[in-house]
């Protein structure tokens, strides 16, 4: 008997990952709202219905891009938070820029690893890519240990390279390979 397909790309003991749709702006909107002292100064989540519509409709329709939710098993599937490829490039580089945010509500509870880790093995497995960045403000310790704790090395360092908050902030560069997954 044929078993009933999983509502996630992949899954583990506590969250699974999917794509973005049009129908999460409700509940992602209202997650953001909640988050916005954990995301200040680093990151800015849309936060409204039309910013929301803006930012998933790129992430379903624009091939250099890829937008995973990752969803908490534990809550019946709510938003715990989200990890976007960007910059995604095929051929020789088959590379991709990752950007991620927890809301607060599943701040600090593992589920973003376990998530990470995910879209890491999504993107190495069907999406077929070799290499993965992560560009991050050197101030912001949980992203950085974040990075760290998935098996991300520490590359370089990039001063003003992202225009964020008004102006150019300096990055720390961390990567993964194909090659460095267990």
């Amino acid at each position: 008997m044929p078993q009933p397909s999983s509502r996630y790309l992949a899954e583990g003991p506590r969250v699974g990952i999917r794509h973005f749709t049009h129908e999460d702006a409700a509940e992602f909107t209202a997650r953001a709202r909640e988050s916005k002292d954990l995301h200040r100064p680093w990151l800015f989540p849309p936060d409204g219905e039309a910013a929301y519509a803006a930012y998933a409709g790129r992430l379903i329709e624009d091939p250099t891009k890829a937008g995973f939710l990752v969803c908490a098993k534990e809550d019946g599937g709510g938003i715990a938070g989200f990890v976007n490829i960007n910059n995604i490039v095929e051929g020789a580089f088959r590379s991709g820029a990752l950007g991620y945010g927890a809301f607060s509500h599943a701040a600090g509870r593992g589920l973003m690893r376990q998530g990470l880790d995910l879209v890491v093995g999504h993107a190495f497995g069907p999406m077929r890519l070799h290499r993965l960045e992560i560009n991050v403000q050197p101030a912001n310790t949980g992203s950085i240990a974040l990075a760290r704790a998935c098996g991300f090395r520490l590359e370089g360092f990039s001063p003003n390279m992202l225009f964020i908050d008004g102006a150019w902030r300096d990055h720390e560069r961390w990567a993964i390979t194909a090659e460095m997954r267990p």
